[in-house]
C-alpha cells in the first residue's frame, strides 16, 4: 500500500486530498510558495516543503522543483489534484520515470484526450458522437471562409490545445469570422504556446453535461452517472448538480456507455471526466475529456456514497475497482455552489485580501470543502475560489431549499464573495424549475445583479445598528429602574421578536 503522497497543489483541493489519505492511514506531503506559508494545506499535512516564489510559474508549475521534494520527502506517490500540473503529460512521464506513482492516467492517456482535435479524432474512430466540425486545425484564413461556409453559421472557433474557455470565440455571420479567428490564434498562443485552432458547429442553448469514470489497472471502466454543469459565466462553471433534470433513463444509459467507451479508447486509468453537449431534442455530443479530478466531484460521491480520491489513490496502487456498474445508484440529489472571492458588481473582478470572520454553514446534508480561515489572506497570484459548499436533500426542491439556507448562514467579511451572486441564481425560477442551459446567466444577468434590497453587508450593519439601538433603550430603562426584559439578561430574545425597520 502506498505510505505517502505529495500532494502537488493548493488551497481547497490539496487539503481535500490530504484527508481522504488521513482516512487511508496514508502521510500526506505539502509544497508550498512563500505567499502560502501559511496556508491551510500547509498546516494540514504530515510535512511540508517551499517550493519557490508567489508565481505559479516559479512555485507550483516547476515539475523539476516538485520532483526535487518528492524525492527528498521519500514518497511514494504524487497527486496532481486539478489545475497546474494535473494534465501535463511532460510531468506524469517524469513522475514514472524516477519511480514514483503518478495518481493519474498514463502520460499517452493525457496527450490524447489534451488536444481537442486528436480527442474528436479518437471519438470519431470509435463511434462517439461528436460536434460537426474539421478534424484538423485551419491552416489560413482562406481555409477557414471555405470550412465554415460548408459546416455553416454559427460556428464555434476552438483552441485545440485549449480549456477554461481560452482561445473560444463564437461567430454568428461573415462579418465578424476574420477577427474572431485572429483573436482566437493570439489567445491560444498566449495561453497555451499553440495558436491551432479549429472549427466546430455551434449547438444553440445547449445542456453542458459531464460522466464521471472510474478505471482500474485490470480493464474495468465504469461511470458514476452524470452532473449538470450548465450554470456556466464565460465557459466556466459557477454551480454543478445531479441528477441532470434533462436526463432520462435511456439517455443517461446510453451517455455512460459512451463515455465509457471514450474512456477506453485510450486506455484510461483513474478518475477522468468526459464531457458532453446535449441539445434541446437530448441530441448528445462528445466536447471533451478531462484527465483528473473535478472540481465539482463532490456532488458525484454525495448521491453515489463513492469517495473518488480514495478510489483514484487505490487504483494506483494496483488494486482492482471494489465495484462494479451494477452496483452503483444514485440516491438524492446534490448540487455544488463555488464560492469564489470576487465582486460580481464589478465586472466579477477577484477581490483578494484579508478574511476577517468566516462562519462555515453546518447542519444535515451540508459540505463545505475549503482552505481559508480567519486571519487568512487570500493572494492575488492563483484562483480566487474559496470554496465549494454543497448541499445534498432527497429530492431537488429540498436540495435548493438547503442551500439557500446554507449560503444565508455562510459569513465571510474582509472580502467581497460571490455568495450574494449564488443565493440570486438559487431563487431564480429558471433554475428553480430546471428550465436552464448554458445560456442561463447571460439571459439573466440584470437580475442576478440586481442591487435592490438588503444584501449580506448591509444585513449584517442593520442587526448590528439594530442591536445597538435596543441596548441602548435597556439601558435606559435599567436607569430609570424599570424591570427588565423577562426573556434573559440583556433581553436578546425580545429584541430577536420585534420588527426593527432601519432606512439609510
Amino acid at each position: 500500500m502506498i505510505q505517502k503522497i505529495l500532494v502537488a497543489n493548493r488551497g481547497e483541493i490539496a487539503v481535500r486530498v490530504m484527508r481522504s489519505c488521513r482516512e487511508l492511514g496514508i502521510k500526506s506531503v505539502a509544497v508550498y510558495s512563500d505567499i502560502d506559508r501559511k496556508a491551510m494545506h500547509v498546516r494540514y499535512a504530515d510535512e511540508a516543503y517551499n517550493v519557490g516564489p508567489a508565481p505559479s510559474a516559479e512555485s507550483y508549475l516547476r515539475a523539476d522543483k516538485i520532483l526535487e521534494i518528492a524525492k527528498k520527502a521519500n514518497v511514494d506517490a504524487i497527486h496532481p489534484g486539478y489545475g497546474f500540473l494535473s494534465e501535463n503529460a511532460d510531468f506524469a512521464r517524469k513522475v514514472t520515470e524516477a519511480g514514483i506513482i503518478f495518481i493519474g492516467p498514463s502520460p499517452e492517456a493525457i496527450l490524447a484526450m489534451g488536444d481537442k482535435l486528436t480527442a474528436r479524432q479518437k471519438m470519431i474512430e470509435n463511434g462517439v458522437p461528436v460536434v460537426p466540425g474539421t478534424k484538423e486545425p485551419v491552416k489560413n484564413e482562406e481555409e477557414l471562409v471555405k470550412t465554415v461556409e460548408s459546416v455553416g453559421y454559427p460556428v464555434m472557433l476552438k483552441a485545440s490545445a485549449g480549456g477554461g474557455g481560452k482561445g473560444m470565440r463564437l461567430v454568428r455571420n461573415k462579418e465578424d469570422l476574420i477577427s474572431a479567428y485572429r483573436m482566437a490564434k493570439s489567445e491560444a498562443s498566449a495561453s497555451f504556446g499553440d495558436d491551432a485552432v479549429y472549427v466546430e458547429k455551434y449547438i444553440e442553448s445547449p445542456h453542458h453535461i459531464e460522466f464521471q469514470v472510474l478505471a482500474d489497472k485490470h480493464g474495468n471502466t465504469i461511470h458514476l452517472f452524470e452532473r449538470e454543469c450548465s450554470v456556466q459565466r464565460r465557459h466556466q462553471k459557477v454551480v454543478e448538480e445531479t441528477p441532470s433534470v434533462l436526463m432520462t433513463p435511456e439517455l443517461r444509459e446510453e451517455m455512460g456507455k459512451q463515455a465509457v467507451a471514450a474512456a477506453k479508447s485510450v486506455n484510461y486509468v483513474g478518475a477522468g471526466t468526459v464531457e458532453f453537449l446535449v441539445d434541446n431534442n437530448r441530441n448528445f455530443y462528445f466536447l471533451e475529456m478531462n484527465t483528473r479530478l473535478q472540481v465539482e466531484h463532490p456532488v458525484t460521491e454525495l448521491v453515489t456514497g463513492k469517495d473518488l480520491v480514495k478510489a483514484q489513490i487505490l487504483i494506483a496502487d494496483g488494486q482492482p475497482l471494489p465495484y462494479k456498474q451494477e452496483d452503483l445508484t444514485q440516491n438524492g440529489h446534490a448540487i455544488e455552489c463555488r464560492i469564489y472571492a470576487e465582486d460580481h458588481r464589478n465586472n466579477f473582478m477577484p477581490s483578494p485580501g484579508l478574511v476577517k470572520q468566516i462562519t462555515e454553514p453546518l447542519g444535515q446534508g451540508v459540505r463545505t470543502d475549503g482552505y481559508v480561515y480567519e486571519g487568512y489572506e487570500i493572494p492575488y497570484h492563483y484562483d480566487p475560489m474559496i470554496s465549494k459548499l454543497i448541499t445534498w436533500a432527497p429530492t431537488r426542491d429540498e436540495a435548493i431549499e438547503r442551500m439557500k439556507r446554507a449560503l444565508y448562514e455562510y459569513k465571510i467579511t474582509g472580502v467581497k464573495t460571490s455568495i450574494p451572486f449564488l443565493t440570486k441564481i438559487m431563487e431564480t425560477k429558471d433554475f428553480y424549475e430546471g428550465k436552464y442551459d448554458t445560456h442561463f446567466i447571460e439571459k439573466n444577468l440584470d437580475s442576478l445583479l440586481d442591487e435592490s434590497g438588503c444584501d449580506q453587508e448591509c444585513e449584517d450593519i442593520a442587526l448590528f445598528v439594530a442591536y445597538l439601538e435596543y441596548n441602548d433603550k435597556l439601558k435606559k430603562k435599567s436607569d430609570s429602574s424599570s424591570a427588565p426584559a423577562q426573556s434573559g439578561s440583556n433581553g436578546w430574545k425580545d429584541f430577536a421578536r420585534r420588527k426593527n425597520v432601519l432606512r439609510f
